[in-house]
C-alpha cells in the first residue's frame, strides 16, 4: 500500500494517497505512512517543513507535508520538496486560495440538489479524538468552516435497498474532519464512517469511509496554476456501478 506519483518537479510532489495509509505517525503507534514513504524515496526532504510534537512528547517528522488527508480518505495530496516551496504552498492553504473537490457516498437522499453548510467545528472530548458542530451559544473556538456540496446521483444500496447519494463537496476551509462532520450535521453522514456514522451499516461494498479527494487546484512555486486529479480507487469504481451515468 503505497502512494502513486501523479506529478513531480523540482519544487513539488503530487501523490494519490491510498485509503488506509496515515500521513504521519500519531506518536502512539508505529506503522507505514506517507512520511516513511517520502523518507525512503526522497531523503533530501527530511529537512523540509515543520515537525509535530505528539501529546506524548514525541517529535514526529513531517517532511514536505503541507496538508493532510484522513487515514481512510483516498486521493490527491501535494508535498513540498524545498523549504521555499513549503512556505509558498502552505500559504495557499492558509489563505484558502486552493480549490479542493471531494467525492463522497452518503446515507439517504438530501432534500435539495445542492447547498452550503456553514457551521463552526469544535473538538469533542473523546477517544479517539472527534470533532463536531458547535451548539448555539457555545463559546467560539475560531473553527468556522464552510462546505459547498452538490448531488451527482441518487440511488439505493443493492442489498439493503437503503437510499444512498453520490455527491461532490467543495470545502472552502480546511478544518479537521470538516466534510465528515458537516455531512453528519445535515443528517447525511459519509457511508461507512466509523467515527461519525457509528452503528450504521457499511453500504455499497465499502469497508472504509466512502470519501475520495478527487482534485486539487493550486499555484505551483514557478507560478503555474494547475489542477491535479486522483483517479478513483477500486471501491469507488465498484460503487459507481450502482449509479448509472455517474462518474
Amino acid at each position: 500500500m503505497e502512494p502513486a506519483v501523479i506529478y513531480e518537479d523540482d519544487d513539488a510532489l503530487v501523490i494519490n494517497k491510498p485509503a488506509g495509509l496515515i500521513v504521519h505517525s500519531d506518536g502512539r503507534t508505529k506503522e507505514p505512512s506517507v512520511v516513511t514513504w517520502v523518507l525512503e524515496r526522497y531523503p533530501a526532504l527530511a529537512a523540509v517543513g515543520e515537525p509535530w510534537e505528539s501529546p506524548q512528547g514525541e517529535v514526529v517528522p513531517r517532511p514536505g507535508i503541507v496538508h493532510r488527508l484522513d487515514r481512510d480518505t483516498s486521493g490527491v495530496m501535494i508535498l513540498a520538496k524545498t523549504e521555499e516551496a513549503y512556505t509558498f504552498l502552505k500559504n495557499q492553504f492558509q489563505s484558502r486560495t486552493t480549490e479542493k473537490v471531494y467525492r463522497a457516498f452518503i446515507y439517504g437522499h438530501p432534500a435539495e440538489d445542492q447547498g452550503t453548510i456553514e457551521a463552526e467545528i469544535v473538538r469533542i472530548r473523546s477517544m479517539p479524538p472527534r470533532w463536531g458542530v458547535a451548539r448555539a451559544g457555545e463559546e467560539k473556538k475560531h473553527r468556522a468552516a464552510v462546505t459547498d456540496w452538490r448531488v451527482l446521483a441518487r440511488g439505493t444500496d443493492p442489498e439493503t435497498r437503503e437510499k444512498v447519494t453520490y455527491l461532490e463537496a467543495f470545502p472552502r476551509t480546511g478544518r479537521t474532519h470538516q466534510i465528515r462532520v458537516h455531512l453528519k450535521h445535515i443528517n447525511h453522514p459519509v457511508i461507512c464512517d466509523k467515527l461519525y456514522a457509528k452503528g450504521k451499516p457499511c453500504l455499497l461494498g465499502f469497508s472504509r469511509q466512502a470519501l475520495h479527494a478527487a482534485s486539487l487546484t493550486i499555484t505551483l512555486p514557478k507560478g503555474e496554476r494547475r489542477t491535479f486529479e486522483a483517479p478513483p480507487p477500486a471501491d469507488v469504481v465498484s460503487a459507481l456501478t450502482y449509479f448509472p451515468g455517474a462518474r
